[in-house]
């Protein structure tokens, strides 16, 4: 599980985060939604450690992870896997060796042992044949799922993605939304989707929480989300040519 506890977040004295509480619950899946700027991704970000809050505190599965030493947060970080919005693939490497980057980083298994991972991953994000290609020859949808691969590599407990669906087409959009959704029953990880892609939170999301002007401004299951008055919340849905009520969605 994962509490965030009152964080508070400047940069340059711009607020970003103001006071934001949220649990995140075992074996879920939360979309972190909101208009650009909103926080989101500073939120996930505090997460993971790679920024520290101002005010506040993010515990995982009990642990403050800014009060324990760096080697400690090293290893509180390799239960998690991060799908990057660009997909953060190192363009030196092949897709094989994209992948196998972190079990090469932070484990012991031989060669034979990481290539036979490499392949399973490869194969769970359907593209078991792309490991010889560089980044350059792949598609944007085709490198997100390379990332996805690495993601899992280590089968982390919890995976993030950041705006996974960002630039790409409608089909290719629902082919890693469908990707989310089969990882998370077949890995039984916890997922934060942070996205405002209402297509994706509609078909992959247990939760939403609203970011509003750095703050939590509404959380709840997705039905509950389809039944809420509240006003700002309905215009963002509506900004994104969903209706909240209606019996279609």
């Amino acid at each position: 599980m994962i509490q965030i506890d009152k964080i508070n977040k400047q940069f340059n004295g711009r607020v970003v985060l103001k006071d934001v509480s949220l649990d995140i619950h075992e074996g879920e899946t939360l979309a972190i939604i909101g208009r650009s700027g909103s926080g989101k991704s500073v939120l996930i970000k505090h997460i993971i450690g790679l920024l520290r809050p101002d005010t506040g505190h993010v515990r995982v599965d009990g642990t403050d992870i800014n009060a324990v030493p760096y080697a400690e947060l090293r290893t509180i970080r390799r239960n998690f896997g991060v799908l990057f919005q660009g997909g953060a693939l190192f363009d030196s490497m092949n897709s094989f060796d994209n992948v196998a980057f972190p079990l090469r980083t932070f484990t012991e298994k031989t060669e034979l042992e990481i290539a036979d991972e490499v392949q399973t991953c490869l194969s769970m994000v359907e593209l078991p044949d792309v490991g010889p290609k560089s980044p350059a020859e792949l598609s944007g949808g085709m490198r997100k799922r390379v990332a996805l691969a690495r993601a899992i590599a280590l089968r982390p407990k919890y995976i993030l993605y950041d705006e996974p669906t960002s630039g790409l087409d409608p089909e290719t959009s629902n082919t890693i939304d469908v990707l989310i959704k089969g990882l998370a029953d077949q890995l039984k990880v916890t997922s934060i989707v942070v996205t405002h892609d209402m297509h994706s939170v509609l078909s992959i999301a247990d939760r939403a929480a609203f970011i509003h002007a750095g703050r939590i401004h509404w959380v709840g299951t997705i039905e509950e989300l389809h039944l809420s008055q509240d006003e700002i919340l309905r215009d963002f849905v509506k900004a994104n040519e969903y209706y909240i009520g209606d019996p279609g969605i």
